[in-house]
């Protein structure tokens, strides 16, 4: 269809739309959002709504959907999560007073990273916008290239810088975000694939690759000195590089595009984050130790919240203190005096029962503050909000006597710096009423006795109406009409409805209006008179509240920076005190956290697991690693007997002491770990052409290239998946590497099923063997789950197979054939010489036939029966 053979409004819908090609645009008409084209076709299938068209009669009618405007809330809500994003074009212009074609605006752009709204934000989690820039790579240096990361959730203003280098650089962005998980990432277009690639991992984020001028030093240092203070951009350009300084400019450049019209004033403060006083959890161990996220189903965390870390320590009372507390879960710290202050927190509100009872308690009122000062600043808060901050403010003020009470040195500082806001208070109890409705326009939000002229034509509108009352009894005593009434609607305003049975007593003064079937509506010059004062007033009431509240809105922002520290406070505040009660809760001890590099612990559990199962008796275990006599520990034991477990509450344990959490266990001493590294887990690649061996490798190489002394270091079943000679020599290399304090030297926890890797222990002295004991009785095998000192000599693979279930003539059958293969190895292979010249084999036993190896080597998995049955010929003709 032509420009010209349009409609007015088809025509206004198409010049808004080439302004925001990229976004679905809700374009409203009456009381709906219309969508046209393949907008419509879009959304009808990603939001489930029927699909029509409009100007069904013509040859080229238009795909037509659309949404009720008072839930387009929910929807676009779908479509965000759908990745896509949603223009909002609004009727700017009052449709009772234009003629013809009513203007209309797009007058907010929804994207996933730019929210504020309460309904469309999980509640519990950050929303950041993010932003990856490059320093320029110099051809002989490219170790040298330098990478910057910003990082702003709207909705709190919390705004982040950090920056990488050297030849590690992008494997560190890669960590930060996949702990930040933002939800909106922008990306030169031009930037080299390794780089492109950094989102590929994250759950759920939306890439936005950006012209590369949108990120030039010139243009977002412009964008920083209008955001912030000539004091902050002092501090960042000390504290920075032009990389960091750049990525946070283009994090406020995409925000003037997408917000134009939005006040951000709450973003007043560039936090640049400094790693060294943190540990670094790569996205492995995130996922491997289940911290947020369950692994059975990575994308979303309420599917089976009791399976992390973060569902079994999370009893926080505000929705500050839950998303602090997973803050606190993925960055724990290798400071030791901040490590110490948290601890000391704890254990005095652990020990305190009636301190803890009382800040609890007096937290729940306490709304999520950091999101409503946001929503205040940028004059989109509802009456609800400001009442809810109201609410939240007088629980701050109940929070004074406990909080009095307290002497360790973190919550002493919470209590120095306490602020009420009882000024802010006392504002909103006298101008906002505490019935107030949940939107601006449905009026009743201004307090009686807050504006004089609020209360006069409040007045006018309780006495118009009581006017209206006296001139229907009159009128209908003048005409004797019973059936006499005054009517109101909003087309015609006031009127007067008498039936046409009654219309012969009509006076002569009253002007006809309008005729319906059954009656005939008429106006007096007295009934004309009272309209305009009754409507007038309401009008004039409704603008004048809508300005007053804007005006309370603008009052509280001055006040923004305030609210935004009491929102720390709380929420830190809530943590502690969380910690204390599951410390209590769960039966769990203070950590001694030291600078050393010994780690004991002694009837450690695991955090989560001991919560599962509670109707079953956890059996705790001790652990001891140093940098002397235990540095590895060998692992061995069948399956299903625990060493995975082990292996992760261990890693638990310490995650928890050095985030400042008491721990699972009867006593625990820990020695600073500056990075907690798991390979555990068979998963694959296949889009990106990579089998699960591939990956295991891939994981395996990043820690040994990344791990230090400090760090702790759990590997599972290293080498499973190649052929046992392979996996083996792979898993005994790997081994000797880390416990080499020439080549690492960390503390390692190794699980195998490889019983020669126990021979280690004989030719190392940091090497220990420990195994997961088993009773065997009665050709049945008992799983103690008990960790003690040497290795196994046997995997009871058959045992748990049978405990899975397999049909008995196979487990019968195995067992023969398992009788038959020990029968025919009288030993195990033995390492006597350095692992570049071991000898796998036994030189008095014979050599295995080539075509047995081969048989082992193949891959069932990926043959056609017809490959199968070719392999089975070719190996039947030479074996003759």
């Amino acid at each position: 269809m032509s420009e010209t053979d349009l409609s007015p409004l088809m025509r206004q819908y198409r010049d808004i739309k080439r302004a925001h090609a990229g976004a679905i645009l809700f374009f409203r008409v009456g009381d709906f959002y219309e969508m046209f084209y393949q907008d419509a076709e879009d959304a009808s299938r990603l939001l489930s709504i029927a699909l029509t068209s409009r100007d069904k009669s013509s040859a080229d009618p238009v795909p037509l959907c659309g949404v009720p405007y008072h839930a387009a809330s929910g929807y676009i809500a779908k479509l965000l999560k759908a990745g896509r994003t949603v223009a909002l074009c609004e009727q700017v212009e009052d449709p009772k007073v234009v003629k013809g074609l009513i203007r209309r605006e797009v007058v907010r752009l929804y994207t996933p990273g730019t929210l504020v709204d309460a309904e469309l934000l999980p509640a519990t989690e950050a929303c950041w916008l993010a932003a990856v820039t490059a320093s320029p790579v110099s051809p002989g240096a490219p170790q040298e290239q330098q990478l910057g990361l910003a990082a702003l959730d709207l909705s709190t203003g919390e705004f982040r810088i950090c920056e990488f280098d050297g030849r590690r650089a992008v494997s560190h962005l890669q960590d930060e975000l996949s702990r930040l998980e933002p939800k909106e990432l922008l990306l030169s277009a031009d930037l080299p694939p390794d780089l492109s690639a950094v989102a590929a991992g994250l759950p759920g984020c939306r890439v936005c690759l950006e012209e590369g001028s949108r990120f030039d030093e010139g243009a977002t240092h412009a964008a920083l000195h209008k955001q912030f203070s000539t004091h902050i951009i002092s501090r960042l350009v000390s504290e920075t590089s032009p990389t960091g300084r750049c990525a946070a400019g283009a994090v406020l450049r995409y925000l003037y595009d997408t917000q134009p019209n939005t006040d951000l004033r709450h973003i007043h403060e560039a936090a640049v984050q400094r790693f060294s006083d943190t540990m670094r959890l790569d996205s492995m161990t995130i996922r491997n130790l289940e911290l947020v996220r369950p692994l059975n189903d990575p994308l979303d965390a309420e599917a089976s919240p009791r399976t992390t870390v973060l569902g079994v320590l999370d009893r926080t009372v505000t929705v500050m203190g839950s998303r602090l507390m997973r803050d606190w879960i993925i960055r724990p710290l290798v400071d030791l005096p901040t490590i110490q202050s948290r601890l000391d927190a704890v254990e005095e509100l652990a020990q305190g029962l009636e301190p803890r009872f009382q800040i609890r308690a007096a937290l729940k009122p306490v709304q999520d503050i950091a999101r409503l000062t946001s929503r205040i600043a940028v004059v989109r808060a509802s009456p609800r909000d400001v009442l809810s901050l109201k609410r939240s403010l007088l629980a701050l003020t109940d929070l004074r006597v406990p909080l009095a009470r307290l002497h360790s040195p973190l919550l002493r500082n919470l209590v120095g710096e306490w602020d009420s806001g009882e000024d802010l208070t006392d504002l909103i109890v006298r101008a906002v009423h505490p019935d107030a409705p949940a939107l601006v326009r449905d009026g009743g939000i201004i307090q009686d006795g807050y504006h004089c002229e609020v209360d006069g034509l409040r007045t006018a509108m309780r006495d118009g109406k009581q006017w209206i009352a006296q001139l229907e009894a009159r009128e209908r005593a003048r005409t004797g009409i019973e059936s006499l009434k005054v009517r109101y609607n909003q087309v015609f305003g006031y009127y007067l409805e008498i039936t046409k049975a009654n219309l012969a007593k009509v006076p002569s003064d009253y002007i006809r209006k309008q005729t319906l079937a059954n009656a005939e509506r008429f106006m007096t010059p007295e009934l004309k008179e009272l309209e305009e004062r009754v409507t007038g007033a309401e009008a004039k009431l409704t603008a004048l509240e809508v300005q007053l509240f804007e005006q309370v809105l603008q009052a509280l922002a001055r006040h923004t920076e305030r609210l935004q520290t009491m929102a720390r406070r709380v929420a830190t505040l809530d943590v502690v005190a969380t910690l204390a009660e599951v410390a209590t809760l769960y039966r769990y001890v203070r950590p001694e956290v030291h600078d050393g590099t010994a780690i004991h612990i002694t009837g450690g559990r695991h955090a989560v697991i001991e919560r599962l199962a509670q109707d079953l008796s956890f059996v705790p275990n001790d652990t001891q690693l140093d940098q002397d006599t235990h540095r590895l520990l060998i692992l061995t034991g069948p399956n299903m007997a625990g060493k995975s477990t082990y292996l992760r509450q261990v890693a638990l344990i310490v995650l928890m002491a050095q985030m400042g959490s008491f721990v699972p266990a009867a006593q625990a001493a820990i020695g600073l770990v500056d990075r907690i590294f798991t390979r555990v887990g068979a998963s694959d690649n296949l889009s990106a052409g990579r089998s699960t061996f591939m990956v295991e490798m891939s994981e395996t190489a990043h820690i040994l290239h990344h791990a230090t002394p400090r760090s702790l270091i759990l590997l599972d079943e290293i080498g499973r998946g190649t052929s046992t000679y392979d996996g083996l020599s792979l898993a005994w290399a790997i081994a000797e590497f880390i416990q080499d304090t020439e080549r690492l030297g960390a503390r390692t926890l190794f699980a195998t099923h490889y019983h020669e890797m126990t021979q280690l222990a004989d030719r190392h002295p940091s090497v220990q063997n420990y195994r997961v004991s088993v009773q065997e009785r009665d050709g049945d095998v008992l799983f103690l789950r008990k960790i003690v000192a040497g290795g196994a000599d046997r995997s009871y693979g058959i045992h748990v197979g049978k405990l899975a279930g397999l049909p008995k003539e196979i487990v019968s059958r195995a067992q023969d054939v398992l009788r038959q293969l020990e029968q025919s190895s009288s030993s195990s292979p033995q390492f006597t010489e350095p692992v570049e010249q071991v000898s796998f084999l036994d030189p008095a036993l014979p050599a295995p036939h080539p075509i047995l190896e081969e048989v082992r080597q193949m891959d069932l998995f990926s043959m056609t029966p017809l490959d199968a049955l070719n392999r089975l010929a070719d190996l039947k003709r030479r074996l003759e």
